[in-house]
């Protein structure tokens, strides 16, 4: 019986080894495979190469625990490798969903997006925020969903937004300013015209250079707060070349980055079937 009881012992610490290490592997594999299978068919729908770069936190590891996600310098050299490897023939479809990042790996992304010399579209489904719209304002097209959200591209420093500080320099005398402080104003300062330069060059070929330098200005100057959502409908309004077909794979897709079991949203919902227009 104590032989029994001890191999039952080690049955229960496998299985419970499984489930902690092996298991979360397993179900990362197919994800991945399940990703790699989607992207595939909407690159054959579309006749385009699909690319995606969705930051999520997801149900996979040790324990399950979230890590934060956001554009970095290693998503740059991806991006960029798979841009590299597409004919200079074949469109690209880059999916994104991202709170933003790096401004120096968003500036290369959309560099290369613009640089290729086939159609490209960035496809939007939930948001694409601050380095994330830096991105799509490269693409030839932006497609949103109709309720997906853009952000302006207000340079940060130190956690604070880039024309804030100008604005709180220029309502004090000098004399009442710490060097620091005026560091910080000359940094922001260069910060925001690099920034507001990169959008023109982005711009200046799809809508003129006039309507490219007040888009431009728009975006970077701090009219808005870094986490404003500019709309689709707002998106159009400022000139920028948005539709909002999102095609129903990029959904599905989406499905394939879970968020942890820990911080599951409290939402839960029927699916219902959509009635075809008439």
């Amino acid at each position: 019986m104590f032989n029994d009881f001890g191999s039952f012992t080690n049955v229960i610490w496998f299985l419970l080894l499984f489930y902690l290490i092996i298991g979360p592997q397993l179900r990362y594999r197919q994800l991945m495979s399940a990703r790699k299978t989607l992207m595939k068919k909407m690159g054959t729908e579309r006749k385009s190469n699909i690319i995606s770069m969705i930051h999520r936190q997801e149900n996979i590891g040790l324990f399950g625990i979230p890590f934060y996600r956001f554009i970095s310098m290693e998503d740059s050299e991806h991006v960029l490798r798979a841009i590299r490897m597409t004919p200079d023939d074949k469109p690209i479809d880059l999916i994104l969903h991202t709170p933003g990042g790096l401004v120096l790996a968003a500036s290369q992304i959309a560099q290369a997006i613009k640089d290729h010399p086939a159609r490209t579209s960035v496809i939007i489904p939930h948001y694409a925020m601050s380095g994330g719209t830096l991105i799509a304002l490269a693409a030839d097209e932006i497609i949103m969903d109709t309720h997906a959200v853009l952000g302006p591209v207000d340079p940060q420093l130190m956690n604070y937004p880039a024309p804030s500080i100008i604005n709180a320099v220029s309502r004090k005398e000098p004399k009442d300013i710490d060097d620091q402080t005026l560091i910080m104003a000359d940094i922001a300062e260069k910060a925001i015209n690099q920034v507001r330069d990169f959008v023109f060059n982005l711009l200046k070929d799809k809508m003129g250079v006039k309507r490219a330098e007040e888009v431009s200005r728009i975006l970077t100057e701090g009219k808005w707060t870094h986490d404003y959502p500019i709309s689709c409908a707002v998106a159009k309004e400022l000139g920028l070349n948005v539709n909002d077909g999102v095609p129903e794979e990029v959904y599905k897709l989406m499905e394939y980055y879970p968020q942890p079991m820990m911080q599951r949203a409290g939402v839960e919902f029927v699916p219902t079937p959509k009635r075809k227009s008439k």
